[in-house]
């Protein structure tokens, strides 16, 4: 049995890192595959080893145009040139263009090459350039599918997610239950609360470190490039976030001189709510005690009026400042620098979905008698400021913890709980590493039969030693948040497969539910929610 652990946890260490690069080869094997299979009949299987063209490929700089077959899960089309198997790599493409591309790049180790987009030969029936809102579109490395209708879109990250299932997970088809629909955002557009244009230094600027002689770019990567594209708006950011991008852009060129090395800009959206109902303006209900600060110049905020509230919306750009973020009813404060999810417009519709599906359905069946005791206890990994923790804690009458490794989150959490009215006695937070969340403290508190635990781990994923002590502690039920769908994946299939030996106690999880959400409509990003039950033998 020990054995046997050893051998799956060496398997586990082999795993594709969920990288872009490790995506995109996989999406290109498996054209390849696809196109062989359709002229040869014969079908090679889903790991063999496309055959290498590397013979008469065209120069670099070379022009050629190409036709594109499909979308990678990456945002890029994957295209053919007339009469070679070679796939060529095409940003803001969409299959069925027809597009002249410059060649930049042979990977000569794989069958593919990385191509510049030039223009569009033939346009693909999804194609639609009315649709695009960004005069950067196509030059910009921000958005790749502004041309693409919304529902086509999603339509797309739900393959993303498919393929991030079925190649990742080393799992069995019938172990990976029918994806479901990507929920949509609300807004296409204006979503974006946080971006972070920069610029970069003078030439020669470590050995000289003389100042700018005039305002740089400011924006974001020329694609396929290192180069600052200089962008003076940025659609898909909220009006407040656009207003302080015009503004930042202002003070540079006024104070240019100042720099003698590149920087990066934030803008981050914070919102003050005032009740229509109360006299003076408040940021939170532990704030309406306080004194409240003057509202800040017309110039310098934009207000959204709704029937109970008015919003007063700034733009901070300190990354040692807290701003305020509003998600339904609940208040969180933030370092303005840190992380916190960047669409408001959805997080109440994905936090409502995590509250939903936290909590096994009522008619859920009781395979043993460990499962029919109740749910009492929750437990957030990686909880950040406390955002699943807070919005989760009145469906669990035994208490919630957050854990995170940052003591400043930790900090902004306690402090969030108390702004939301919410005592101690039934949420708390812990600073604590991932390798040694689960510890003898926490398993006693919260004993695994009676516990739910949230992950919403970095793009990295969880690491061996987080997924091992998972198992050990076996949880009911597990809801997997995760910014990286191929990430998660992979780590879903060590918990679905599970591990023998070293008091895991044989624990393994079966999968109820999966979907995407789109936090970032117009990119090729997508978001996972995965729904975890433990299977009781």
């Amino acid at each position: 049995m020990k054995g046997k652990g050893k051998k799956l946890r060496k398997r586990e260490k082999a795993m594709e890192s969920g990288s872009v690069e490790d995506v995109l080869r996989i999406d290109v094997q498996n054209l390849i595959v696809s196109l062989n299979q359709d002229n040869d009949g014969v079908a090679e299987g889903e790991n063999a080893a496309p055959e290498l063209e590397t013979e008469n490929l065209p120069e670099p700089g070379t022009e050629i145009d190409v036709k594109v077959v499909e979308l990678s899960s990456t945002g890029d089309g994957l295209a053919l040139h007339e009469g070679s198997k070679r796939v060529y790599v095409v940003p803001f493409s969409i299959p069925g263009d027809t597009v002249k591309v410059k060649i930049f790049r042979h990977v000569l180790d794989e069958s593919y090459s990385i191509a510049d987009f030039i223009s569009v030969v033939t346009p693909s029936e999804l194609r639609d350039d009315s649709r695009i809102g960004c005069k950067y579109f196509g030059k910009c490395s921000g958005c790749q599918f502004q041309m693409m209708d919304y529902s086509e879109q999603l339509k797309h990250k739900k393959r993303i997610v498919e393929k991030a299932f079925r190649h990742f997970s080393q799992l069995p088809p019938e172990l990976i239950p029918a994806i479901q629909d990507t929920i949509g955002s609300p807004l296409q557009y204006g979503y974006r609360t946080k971006l972070t244009p920069h610029f970069d230094g003078p030439p020669s600027w470590r050995k000289n470190r003389e100042p700018f002689t005039s305002r740089p770019p400011i924006g974001f990567m020329l694609k396929g490039t290192h180069q600052t594209l200089d962008i003076e708006d940025c659609p898909i950011g909220t009006d407040v976030v656009r207003l302080g991008m015009k503004n930042e852009r202002a003070r540079m060129e006024v104070e240019y001189g100042n720099y003698t090395r590149g920087a990066t800009i934030l803008l981050r959206e914070s919102t003050r709510r005032i009740p229509k109902n109360e006299s003076r303006p408040s940021s939170s209900p532990k704030a309406r005690s306080k004194s409240p600060s003057p509202l800040p110049p017309d110039n310098a905020a934009v207000k959204v009026e709704t029937e109970s509230y008015t919003d007063v919306k700034t733009c901070v750009t300190s990354n040692t400042a807290t701003s305020t973020e509003y998600v339904g009813p609940y208040v969180f404060y933030n370092p303005a620098g840190s992380f916190f999810q960047n669409n408001n417009s959805i997080l109440p519709v994905f936090t409502d979905y995590v509250r939903q599906h936290i909590l096994p359905p009522p008619s859920s069946p009781s395979s043993s008698p460990s499962s029919s005791q109740p749910i009492k206890y929750l437990v957030d990994a990686y909880s950040g400021s406390g955002l699943f923790t807070i919005t989760l804690s009145s469906l669990f009458s035994g208490g919630s913890v957050g854990i995170d490794i940052s003591d400043a989150s930790i900090k902004y959490a306690t402090e969030n709980a108390a702004a939301n009215d919410l005592p101690l006695s039934r949420v708390r937070f812990i600073a604590a590493d991932a390798k040694d969340l689960f510890t003898p403290a926490i398993r006693r508190a919260y004993p695994g039969d009676q516990t739910a635990v949230v992950i919403d781990p970095p793009r990295k994923g969880c690491d061996q030693d987080f997924l091992s002590q998972l198992l050990r502690f076996a949880p009911r039920r597990v809801v997997y948040v995760s910014c990286n769908v191929h990430t998660q994946a992979r780590d879903i299939g060590v918990l679905v497969r599970g591990l023998e030996g070293e008091g895991s106690k044989g624990t393994r999880y079966s999968i109820e539910s999966i979907r995407g959400f789109d936090f970032f409509p117009q990119t090729g990003h997508v978001e996972g929610v995965a729904v975890l039950n433990r299977v009781d033998e």
